[in-house]
């Protein structure tokens, strides 16, 4: 009897997408530094932002921005990810899909979306994190 060889497989990798959040303190200038990301993963029902603020290179780029106003927006983000309807509004209600779309739209304020990438991925929190040190944290 011959003996059977078994396959391993790896995990599936599910597709996502993301945006790099930008900080945009005069939309007039288009001058921009990235300080976080927002991933969306539909297959596996994930939407989630991560987000990092270094006061010393904001300031180099504008004086005058205000971080609290720049948090405020990003914590916004977060609410709309986690379906925070009671603090974020209308806009965190619904599916995450519809959520991802509200957050990728272009809009003119302090916190603006950046194009739309994607990749596949096994653990999107993961993912989220390694985007997060490669394309906002400085080494």
């Amino acid at each position: 009897m011959a003996a059977r060889s078994r396959q391993m497989t790896a995990p599936a990798r599910a597709p996502y997408q993301y945006v790099v959040l930008r900080c945009v303190p005069r939309v007039d200038r288009e001058e921009f530094l990235n300080v976080g990301v927002v991933l969306f993963c539909d297959a596996l029902d994930h939407l989630d932002a991560a987000w990092h603020v270094e006061p010393e290179r904001l300031r180099a780029l504008d004086p005058h921005l205000d971080l609290d106003r720049l948090c405020e927006g990003l914590r916004f983000v977060e609410q709309v990810c986690t379906g925070d309807v009671a603090s974020a509004g209308a806009p965190a209600g619904g599916p995450v899909s519809r959520r991802f779309g509200f957050l990728k739209a272009p809009r003119s304020t302090i916190v603006q979306p950046g194009p739309v990438h994607g990749g596949l991925t096994h653990d999107p929190a993961r993912e989220l994190q390694r985007l997060l040190a490669h394309l906002v944290t400085t080494p």
